[in-house]
């Protein structure tokens, strides 16, 4: 198989590197605003954020809405498609968990 067709390749290429894997966990359990998302993931440079946010819509996995008013307020949600993530972001959490204990065990 070619990397090219790797579906784990495929899947890193949209759910990968440092922010993503966290914005995603953060809008598993439900919708937030984006200070809310900012707020959540410290050290984030608001930027980042906005990259990340607009990878993830134009993918399909998220979804922005905007509320109009006297402050502009941007709500993110997962979309239905991104719905089907929430399996691989449950185990990749349990994984965490066991991995971090193992660390402290080590240590």
């Amino acid at each position: 198989m070619r990397i090219e067709e790797c579906p784990v390749k495929t899947t890193v290429d949209v759910i990968g590197g440092k922010w993503k894997p966290l914005i995603l966990f953060e809008l598993k359990a439900e919708r937030k605003h984006f200070g809310e998302l900012r707020r959540a993931l410290h050290g984030v440079r608001h930027k980042v954020l906005i990259e990340q946010l607009r990878q993830l819509e134009a993918d399909g996995i998220i979804e922005r809405s905007v509320e109009a008013g006297a402050v502009v307020r941007t709500e993110y949600r997962l979309s239905g498609y991104g719905e089907s993530l929430r399996p691989i972001l449950q185990l990749m959490a349990e994984w965490g968990i066991e991995h971090h204990a193992r660390k402290e065990q080590a240590a």
